[in-house]
């Protein structure tokens, strides 16, 4: 995420009534080694605001960056060495995005990139940075160049909370996921963190991601799992409908897990079970940021079926979870499902006004264009006082469907966005 907004408060936000009740047990990755500090780059003294991760020799990389034409100067710069596929190292600061920032922007990258090269023994391309918070704020060359001696002295195989709370801006908590699965009889480890909570909406992944795996890994298969995964996960999230300037979610694959069998393609059979568990870890990142939604009180799941095709579902899903009065009557805790039936009908992909049938809370509340006979709003409208709302629509045209995930639309939003700068 990235803001433009200036500060009234320098108190912490309260944390999201979605959060979970812990940061979870984030298993170690062989071959990774990182730290999150207060590295004195955003205003509030003693708050993390940079970390470092450091990779094994021979570590494959992939990634996914966002399609905004206004995009940071890290984020260029990862789009650039992608294609190589090779990581050593990956800096993220938080509290500014390197965004519009011009030659500016240009040159910190390169400075970072430059530094940790030295000190980590790499080449600059081996480097991977990211950066989040204020758009259109230059800072010197050396802005977080400076701090990455620090950094290295502080790296260690446990420092996960560390490392995610260094990258959050406005989100009220940290974010990790983690899964042990077998590549034949090998065991090895996908562990992540991402951050996340407003300008959330899909255009590649969105928002920042960093997800790591000790198995080995060819850059070229990483990345068509990186992308595949992404799209079921962060690309079904939306919070506000804005796509940041600065949305990054990059992989890393150690090699340091030795013994399991040689993996030559995405559709190796013996990539079953890593592919489901890398999904699974992408879905708890990507829900846990809508959960961390700015002024979120309600956590909703909207599934789509019967549309002319997996992507019509996708849109019609989006149309629904994006719309300020669907998203605005489940805050006030409205059964009003006529706004579903206007946003599936602005969505733009095929639809039958008499195939539409809607559900609320697993409660039918239309069937085949027309109202059920005995339709009772009283369990909907009971549904929309839980934290976790359920939408079912079906389209009955087709075969595709999709689920997204988003929240309500409160007053928090305009709080934070009103009175908060990262």
């Amino acid at each position: 995420m990235a803001k433009s907004v200036k500060s009234k408060s320098k108190q912490p936000l309260p944390r999201s009534p979605l959060a979970p009740a812990r940061f979870p047990d984030v298993a170690n990755v062989r071959g990774v080694r990182l730290a999150g500090l207060a590295a004195g780059l955003k205003k509030h003294p003693g708050v993390k605001d940079l970390m470092v991760a450091a990779f094994a020799p021979g570590t494959t990389a992939a990634g996914v960056l966002t399609r905004s034409k206004c995009p940071s100067a890290p984020v260029e710069w990862c789009r650039a060495i992608l294609p190589r596929g090779k990581a050593r190292v990956l800096v993220v600061n938080s509290g500014n995005a390197n965004a519009f920032t011009g030659l500016a922007g240009e040159l910190q990258v390169a400075q970072t990139a430059g530094e940790a090269a030295h000190l980590f023994g790499c080449r600059a391309q081996d480097v991977y940075i990211a950066s989040t918070g204020v758009i259109g704020e230059p800072r010197a060359p050396d802005y977080v160049a400076s701090k990455l001696p620090e950094m290295k002295r502080a790296l260690g195989v446990g420092n996960w909370r560390d490392a995610a709370e260094a990258i959050m801006t406005t989100d009220t908590f940290a974010k990790g996921a983690s899964r042990k699965v077998r590549i034949g009889k090998t065991l090895v480890t996908i562990s992540g963190f991402a951050k996340g909570s407003g300008m959330i909406a899909p255009d590649m992944a969105t928002l920042l991601g960093f997800v790591f795996t000790d198995a080995t890994i060819p850059a070229p298969v990483l990345q068509r799992l990186v992308s595949g995964a992404s799209d079921e996960s962060f690309n079904a999230i939306t919070v506000d409908s804005d796509t940041s300037t600065s949305d990054t979610l990059l992989m890393f694959a150690t090699g340091q897990a030795k013994g399991h069998p040689r993996i030559t393609g995405a559709g190796d059979k013996q990539l079953a079970d890593f592919k489901a568990a890398l999904r699974e870890v992408f879905v708890d990142l990507a829900q846990q940021v809508v959960r961390d939604g700015e002024g979120a009180q309600k956590f909703v799941t909207i599934n789509v079926k019967g549309a002319e095709s997996k992507r019509a579902a996708r849109v019609v899903g989006l149309a629904v979870a994006n719309s300020p009065l669907v998203k605005t009557a489940i805050a006030g805790e409205d059964a009003n499902w006529g706004r579903i039936v206007m946003a599936v009908g602005k969505a733009g992909e095929k639809a039958d006004r008499d195939r539409l049938s809607i559900s609320v809370g697993g409660v039918p509340i239309t069937r085949l264009g027309q109202l059920v006979a005995d339709y009772d709003e009283a369990p909907v409208a009971a549904h929309m006082k839980d934290q976790e709302i359920n939408i079912d629509i079906d389209l009955g045209i087709g075969r595709g469907r999709g689920t997204v995930w988003t929240c309500d639309l409160t007053h928090g939003y305009i709080t934070i966005n009103a009175d908060y700068r990262s």
